[in-house]
């Protein structure tokens, strides 16, 4: 462990809202946990009373004031901590911490990010660098183009084709991203997205690709393994906080399956990750075809699902390996060592989301590639069909599982099957 630390700042996710809420929170009581364990004193930032990490005798000294490089500013000149975790509050931590780094504020009052660095966190956040740098290795990325006006965003339509897909740079849950089949569309969602970032991507569509997710970590001696595979029920162009999701993946063969962890593997090292971090393939089956969708070089919403779910403590160990540990060096609950092994699955989870779309007036029910989900469940069992049937009785919502809820009926089929709704599962 890196002796120098002594006080450490970690950036909450900041105020709850959709694609941002208890996930971080979880996340980020980890890693105070794991600092509290090391006599490492702890600053934290979260305007949000209501998470557990503001709670009494998690952090040693909380502030409760917006997540963003004015205050956190203010918080370094006081307190002067050693270092600073970026990776435990989500895509609004990670940044703040990016701007406080390119402005340098960090190098000003000598605070060290701990874990992964911020030039590879900027390779996971820029797409154009992202894809530049994955290129170098001979990994597949959808064909795309980074743009930052809206002249450069219609040129780069016209030559990738249409349908394409937008995806917006540094953003939250999918904000300003979606699929457009005509010139319309896309100015449409375009402008959207350039409201949210200054920088978009135009991507070829992959809508209808598997989805699959990766949580791999590594440490600083290069030992690094995956610790949960999952697979979205829904194909790409759901968001992954809107689908059902089942660990570990249901239709993937072993020859797949060996085929995506080497690249994830691959992948961390090259991007020079320390601790965790979410890779999201599309899979096309048929030809073994891939692409790598994104990479979030951070705790994320599929590593609390991934960690519940594995009952290996992503957060925790990422903490212990942002501090200076190698995996070898950390134990949990008495066994040495127990970071160093994989988890092994002898069950299936699934995680099913929850809409509360009747309170939103005027929200459209159909799902996408932003968020709108409020919550989720996980369920456990022996099967696919006892885990669904499970998830469903839990998302709240009066269901007696996959089939037998008199009060839904679908009017037109055909068209719930085609456009994804917050009932599709129900009209299968």
């Amino acid at each position: 462990m890196n002796q120098e630390i002594k006080k450490v700042l970690v950036l909450g996710s900041g105020a709850l809202k959709i694609g941002q809420a208890g996930e971080f929170d979880y996340s980020g009581s980890q890693a105070l946990k794991a600092l509290r364990e090391e006599g490492i004193k702890s600053v934290l930032v979260n305007p949000n009373i209501a998470t557990i990490q503001t709670s009494d005798g998690i952090a040693d000294t909380v502030y409760f004031l917006p997540v963003n490089t004015y205050f956190v500013e203010k918080i370094i000149e006081k307190e002067r901590p050693d270092g600073i975790l970026l990776a435990f509050g989500g895509q609004t931590a990670l940044n703040c911490g990016t701007e406080l780094y390119t402005q340098g504020i960090l190098e000003k009052y000598g605070v060290k990010v701990l874990g992964t660095s911020v030039e590879a966190i900027m390779y996971t956040e820029d797409r154009d660098l992202f894809v530049k740098k994955l290129d170098e290795i001979g990994m597949k990325t959808p064909i795309s183009q980074a743009v930052e006006t809206m002249e450069d965003a219609k040129k780069a339509a016209e030559e990738i084709g249409f349908p394409v897909m937008i995806r917006s740079a540094y953003a939250l849950g999918g904000l300003g991203s979606g699929i457009c089949t005509n010139p319309e569309e896309f100015t449409a969602l375009a402008e959207q997205a350039f409201s949210f970032s200054k920088q978009i991507l135009v991507e070829e569509s992959l809508k209808g690709w598997k989805e699959i997710e990766f949580e791999v970590i590594r440490d600083k001696n290069d030992h690094c393994f995956t610790v949960a595979n999952m697979e979205n029920v829904d194909p790409l162009g759901i968001h992954t906080g809107e689908s059902i999701v089942v660990a570990p993946t249901c239709s993937l063969d072993q020859t797949e399956l060996d085929l995506l962890i080497d690249i994830s593997k691959r992948t961390i090292r090259h991007l020079g990750i320390v601790g965790e971090c979410n890779i999201q393939y599309a899979f096309n089956s048929e030809t073994d075809d891939y692409r790598i969708i994104e990479v979030n070089a951070r705790l994320s919403r599929s590593s609390a699902l991934a960690s519940k779910a594995t009952g290996y403590p992503l957060a925790f160990v990422a903490a212990k390996l942002a501090l200076g540990y190698g995996l070898d060096e950390i134990g949990e609950m008495g066994t040495p060592n127990s970071a160093y092994v994989a988890p092994q699955l002898d069950y299936m989870i699934c995680k099913i989301p929850r809409w509360d779309l009747t309170k939103f007036v005027g929200v459209s029910r159909e799902i996408g590639s932003s968020m709108k989900s409020v919550g989720e469940i996980m369920s456990i069992g022996k099967s696919f069909e006892e885990i669904l049937q499970k998830g469903l009785r839990m998302i709240g919502q009066g269901m007696h599982g996959f089939v037998g809820n008199r009060d839904i009926t679908c009017e037109d089929l055909d068209y719930e099957l085609s456009h994804p709704s917050d009932l599709r599962i129900f009209a299968l």
